[in-house]
């Protein structure tokens, strides 16, 4: 999961899309990236960390120009640990294109082999973004071909999409820039991955316009939502503020993603039309009702959540159980989401850092534990022993998602059955191996109408890692045997990295604040 952020103003924009890709760093910590565009020239700087460490006043001043996209990375694909793979990324040719990828697309080797390789198209990253970048721009220079112009119309650059779509598998939201001629932004016929649409009005009359991943990005910058970008839909600005759109895409159908209700958006964003914040609430009403079919209610003494994405279903679950809710555990806000950092290692030892017990709160009591979700087990099962080990006498687990068993291969690091723990097990023997005295987990049915309530245009959802269902066809139980063989091979890969250092440089000393 990622964090794109695509703005066209009339002023610079540098200190915008710093501030929009603050908003969205739940959505990735990896990396970050920005580029601007002044006339026909790009000024990028992107590197390793969060926003606010790859960022410094020197790199801010270089930023110039009046529109520019933005990114934050959470690693889906590829190498974690590369630089290199920082977005936004940028080709040439046939224009200078830089593009910036929220999602995970599903044919990345046969897109690599028909068009980057036999269309002499260099990659030099193991990112499916940058063979996202290398697609489009193959398929814009066929469009100028065929006109036989040098001047780029905004049909061709709609004409452009439409043939992407029909190559690419997968789960996308793009913002892109072509210098010299604006801002595009489109989503995936499914629209999987989010995309909004938010625009500013100037004293002058003037507007501005933004397209983010979540719409909280908005409002922190004084603008407004406008809508959504429908599945399949293109938009494209031009430098000077004139908006296009068209519908890109065959058969488009909204289906989104269930877990960003569930996890990874923020309570305060709205997300095809659905406040995140409400949907939430809501999970923990049917998810009390679940409790009381399987826990004994009178064995529960308090209610507490596993700071912060369940607080507000753990709110109302106390609630409609008649328990106390109270806040036990202590969260270290500067420590990252455990779920999203790279590395079991890295997560078990983060854990312990990142919360911390009221050991009073504990105390002879048995306490029903509330997560948004149970993945691989480790926090779960790291969040249980520190809560015994200050003193409580039971602990009960309930998770607001449904069991995760499958992976999910549109953009959430789940690439493997083995490491999922709801994985061949029921909710008796997942308590028995995270050293709960028992779990439960939401129905599947239950979450998609908690959220299908405040959107009834919602028809459907990706539920992949609930359901194994996978939306684009493509996935078949030899897809998910490569991408658990590749996984456990740190040499596996579609195309060999370049040899060229490409890392950006940070120098904590003699800068400015």
């Amino acid at each position: 999961m990622c964090g794109v952020l695509g703005l066209v103003a009339h002023e610079p924009v540098n200190q915008l899309l710093y501030d929009g890709l603050q908003m969205l760093q739940h959505r990735g910590q990896d990396a970050a990236g920005i580029v601007t565009v002044q006339g026909n020239m790009f000024h990028m700087h992107k590197g390793k960390g969060m926003v606010r460490d790859v960022f410094r006043t020197r790199n801010m001043r270089d930023l110039n120009g009046h529109a520019g996209i933005g990114h934050v990375r959470y690693p889906t694909a590829g190498n974690a640990g590369s630089s290199a793979e920082a977005q936004p990324f940028y080709v040439s040719s046939p224009f200078g294109i830089v593009l910036a990828h929220n999602g995970n697309l599903t044919n990345t080797d046969e897109l690599y082999e028909n068009v980057c390789y036999k269309h002499l198209r260099h990659i030099n990253t193991r990112s499916d973004s940058e063979v996202l970048l290398n697609v489009f721009a193959h398929e814009l220079r066929r469009e100028v071909s065929d006109s036989g112009q040098t001047h780029l119309s905004v049909d061709n650059i709609f004409n452009a999409v439409s043939k992407l779509h029909k190559r690419v598998r997968g789960a996308y939201g793009v913002v892109a820039l072509i210098a010299g001629y604006g801002l595009l932004a489109f989503r995936d016929p499914y629209g999987i991955r989010p995309l909004a649409l938010g625009k500013f009005i100037n004293a002058d009359g003037k507007t501005d316009y933004a397209v983010a991943s979540e719409s909280i990005v908005f409002s922190s910058m004084g603008y407004e939502l406008v809508r959504e970008l429908d599945p399949g839909e293109a938009i494209f600005i031009t430098l000077d503020g004139k908006l296009y759109n068209r519908s890109c895409a065959e058969s488009p159908e909204l289906a989104p993603c269930l877990f960003e209700y569930v996890y990874f958006a923020r309570p305060d964003s709205v997300i095809n039309g659905v406040s995140v914040y409400q949907a939430r609430v809501n999970m923990g009403v049917s998810l009390a009702e679940k409790v009381k079919r399987e826990l004994n209610i009178d064995e529960i003494d308090v209610v507490m959540p596993i700071p912060d994405t369940s607080r507000p279903s753990a709110m109302e679950l106390a609630q409609h159980l008649g328990k106390p809710y109270r806040e036990g555990l202590i969260k270290n806000r500067y420590i990252g989401r455990t779920f999203i950092m790279p590395g079991q290692a890295t997560r078990k030892k983060s854990v312990r850092q990142k919360l911390n017990p009221i050991e009073s709160e504990f105390v002879g009591k048995n306490v029903l534990l509330v997560d948004d979700s149970i993945v691989r087990g480790t926090t779960s099962r790291e969040i249980v022993e520190m809560v015994k080990a200050a003193g409580a006498k039971k602990v009960f687990f309930a998770s607001a998602a449904p069991e995760v068993r499958y992976p999910n291969v549109y953009g959430i690091d789940m690439p493997t059955r083995e490491e999922l723990i709801a994985n061949g097990r029921t909710a008796q023997q997942i308590a028995e191996e995270i050293s709960a005295d028992g779990c439960v987990f939401q129905d599947l049915a239950e979450l998609e109408a908690v959220v299908k309530i405040l959107n009834p245009d919602i028809q459907r959802f990706d539920n992949s890692c609930f359901s194994g269902q996978y939306l684009t066809g493509d996935i078949d139980e030899a897809y998910l045997q490569r991408l658990s063989s590749s996984k456990s091979s740190s040499a596996a890969a579609f195309v060999q990295p370049s040899l060229i250092d490409h890392s950006v440089r940070i120098d904590d000393q003699d800068d400015e604040a």
